[in-house]
């Protein structure tokens, strides 16, 4: 197996939204803020190479919504995800695995485009399982006032009209066996159903971290992002999460961490905190 970093480029949001309750003078101290209170965020995705599958997890923001859109975002940097997967001697078309964590706009966008008339749109890798679950679908398709703006319909419905949407079965908060040496945590804090997944390589554990924890900067337990539908919730399952995290000495992949792609906890006598930070390509 062969794990590789695709970097979809950056945007930014507010700060305050991303820490929620916690104040700015303490989160201001990992994730600076510019004058608008606007701080910097990655939109980083993993391409999992393994025998005949080449899975990508999570596609970034995508192009194709309209100049309005992105210019609440404020996008930046020269990497897209047809670029990055052709740095390393990929295309879209080789693709035959897209899991998508959730289906928030920042983590499913790229993987839908316009079709070639511009009046309709088609996945972006034809040769691709999809793959949600059957939970999340349903929120998703069905969205709550508060997330709607996080749901576009035209990212979602042309996955199950071009065919390709599978669902992974939830049992409990797990999943296993649905792909070789990738098992699956679900957690319900941030959106219903979000989709963990935990990756065997190189005698770790990598897990790519998705909202369950954004940056380093959201380590310590009462700093959950304003967008959480259910904060309690992130509160407990993110508690568990950092116990098993040093327990079994993970490697958490940070998905919009706009510094550090990888890093490692470690129990202090103030609690669970940061170890290490890395790339990917260390390990």
């Amino acid at each position: 197996m062969k794990l590789h970093v695709i970097n979809t480029g950056f945007f930014k949001l507010d700060g305050g939204a991303m820490f929620g309750v916690v104040p700015k003078s303490l989160w201001q101290k990992t994730n600076p803020a510019d004058e608008n209170n606007m701080c910097s965020w990655a939109l980083r995705c993993l391409l999992v190479e393994d025998g005949n599958r080449l899975m990508l997890i999570d596609a970034g923001i995508g192009d194709k919504q309209s100049e309005k859109f992105f210019s609440y975002y404020f996008l930046y940097g020269n990497a897209t995800l047809s670029k990055s997967l052709a740095e390393l001697g990929f295309h879209e078309d080789d693709i035959t695995d897209v899991f998508l964590t959730h289906l928030h706009f920042d983590h499913c966008g790229g993987a839908i485009k316009w079709n070639d008339s511009k009046n309709g749109y088609q996945p972006v890798f034809k040769n691709a399982k999809y793959w949600s679950n059957e939970q999340h679908w349903e929120w998703a398709t069905k969205p709550n006032p508060r997330e709607k703006a996080s749901f576009l319909s035209e990212n979602i419905l042309p996955i199950q009209e071009s065919g390709q949407l599978n669902f992974i079965e939830r049992s409990g908060n797990q999943s296993e066996g649905i792909f070789e040496n990738i098992n699956v945590l679900f957690v319900d804090g941030h959106t219903d159903s979000m989709m963990i997944p935990h990756i065997q390589y190189k005698g770790k554990t990598l897990v790519f971290m998705a909202d369950l924890l954004p940056s380093v900067g959201h380590i310590p337990l009462p700093y959950v992002m304003g967008y959480d539908t259910r904060p309690l919730i992130t509160m407990t399952e993110k508690s568990q999460f950092l116990r098993d995290a040093v327990e079994n000495e993970y490697v958490l992949f940070l998905e919009h961490d706009s510094v550090n792609e990888c890093c490692t906890l470690h129990q202090t006598e103030k609690g669970i905190q940061l170890n290490e930070t890395f790339s990917l390509s260390d390990l």
